[in-house]
C-alpha cells in the first residue's frame, strides 16, 4: 500500500511542475483527496451499502469540488489536476495513467439503466472544460482539447477539438506529455486564422465603444 502511494505521489510530481514536494501533494491536491474518498466509497458500493457509499462520495465532493460516482471504475494513476467541477458518472470507466483537468464531465445521455457514460482508455489527457458524453470509447493516447464536446468514439492516438469534437492530428508515441491536451502547435492554420479575425473584431468593437463613451462624456 505504501509503495502504491509513493508511486502515485511520484506520478503527480512528474505531471505537475507546480508540485513542490510529496507533502505538498498529500495536503494540497484536491484530486488526490477526491480519489481517496472514491476508493473508500467504491469499496463500500461493492458491498452493496449504496447509501453509505453515496454519502462518502458526497463528502468527497464537498471537500474537493470533484464528483465521482462510487460505481465508476477507475484504473491506476488517475491524475485530476486542479479538479474543481470535474464530474465522473456512474457507468464511466477510466483506464490507467489518465489525466483530467478542471471542469471535465464524463456524462450520460440516457435515463435507462444501462451503460450511459464514456469509457476512457489508458494514457488519455482531457483538457479543462471538455465534455465527453454517452457510452462512447476514447481510445488510448487520445488528447481532448479544452472545452471540446465529444459525442462520438475517438480512435486511439488522435487529438480532438471543437464542438462537436473532430480529430485534427494523429499523435506520435514519442510525443511528450501535453498539459490540457493541446499545445499551440496543434492548432490548425484555419482555426488560428479564425481566432485572429475574432481578436481583431473584438479590438475594433472595443475601440468604437471607448470612442462612444468619450463622446457621451463630452
Amino acid at each position: 500500500m505504501i509503495g502504491k502511494i509513493n508511486r502515485y505521489i511520484s506520478m503527480v510530481l512528474d505531471r505537475d511542475p507546480a508540485a513542490k514536494s510529496a507533502l505538498d501533494v498529500v495536503l494540497s491536491y484536491p484530486g488526490v483527496h477526491a480519489l481517496m474518498f472514491y476508493r473508500t466509497a467504491h469499496f463500500i458500493w461493492n458491498l452493496r451499502l449504496y447509501t453509505l457509499a453515496r454519502f462518502i462520495s458526497h463528502l468527497g465532493r464537498f471537500f474537493s469540488g470533484i464528483e465521482i460516482h462510487p460505481a465508476a471504475k477507475i484504473g491506476k494513476f488517475l491524475f485530476i489536476d486542479h479538479g474543481m467541477g470535474v464530474v465522473i458518472g456512474e457507468t464511466a470507466v477510466i483506464g490507467d495513467n489518465v489525466t483530467l483537468y478542471q471542469g471535465v464531465t464524463l456524462g450520460g445521455m440516457s435515463l435507462k439503466d444501462e451503460k450511459r457514460h464514456p469509457t476512457i482508455k489508458d494514457n488519455v489527457i482531457v483538457g479543462a472544460g471538455a465534455k465527453i458524453l454517452g457510452p462512447i470509447t476514447i481510445g488510448e493516447n487520445v488528447r481532448v482539447g479544452s472545452n471540446a464536446v465529444v459525442i462520438n468514439s475517438v480512435d486511439a492516438g488522435n487529438t480532438v477539438v471543437g464542438i462537436p469534437a473532430k480529430a485534427i492530428k494523429k499523435n506520435k508515441a514519442s510525443d511528450a506529455f501535453c498539459a490540457y491536451g493541446l499545445s499551440l502547435d496543434d492548432i490548425p492554420p484555419e482555426l488560428a486564422k479564425s481566432l485572429e479575425n475574432i481578436s481583431d473584431e473584438v479590438c475594433d468593437i472595443s475601440s468604437r465603444l471607448k470612442k462612444l463613451e468619450k463622446d457621451n462624456a463630452a
